[in-house]
């Protein structure tokens, strides 16, 4: 469902990960140049390497060690501390646009931190104004494609930033 128009050709970055280390180092680099508030749409078939993404990603906000990042399955949505909150938002049991309501995402999308919803298609275009859609697919056993997309002009920063850092 989350999708908008075609972004410009600097507003996108694609990268081959040809391991799950590599996939947790892509998300380690992107944390740590985060500055501000930030909204990552991740969205792939289960094991596609969303979760390990996330792990790097809150490795590179300074997340403390003791902290063990999961997909929040049962919980839906876990908050971790760093250089900047890590809200992890799990929406692969939602059904309904009206469990979001319950479940405090839109309180959560007005917070200051950085923001990773895991199955993010599952989301309204109109939900998310400025965001980097994170598309992750499996290419073999080891090697995970990830396209990312921003949508925002902090957003193409960022991903100018982590494209120069390649």
């Amino acid at each position: 469902m989350l999708d908008k128009t075609s972004p410009m050709p600097n507003d996108y970055f694609q990268i081959t990960t040809d391991s799950v280390e590599s996939t947790k180092n892509l998300g380690e680099k992107l944390g740590s140049l985060i500055n501000i508030r930030t909204t990552f749409a991740l969205m792939g078939i289960l094991g596609s390497g969303k979760t390990s993404f996330v792990q790097g990603l809150a490795k590179g906000l300074n997340v403390p060690d003791g902290y063990y990042i999961t997909s929040p399955s049962f919980t839906l949505i876990n908050v971790y501390p760093g250089k900047h909150k890590l809200f992890l938002i799990y929406l692969f049991r939602i059904d309904r646009m009206n469990d979001l309501d319950d479940l405090g995402l839109y309180d959560i999308l007005e917070e200051n931190g950085v923001i990773a919803i895991e199955w993010a298609d599952k989301l309204s275009a109109e939900l998310l104004s400025e965001y980097v859609a994170i598309h992750f697919e499996i290419s073999n056993e080891n090697s995970r494609k990830i396209g990312m997309t921003a949508y925002g002009l902090e957003e193409a920063s960022l991903l100018k930033k982590l494209k120069d850092s390649y």
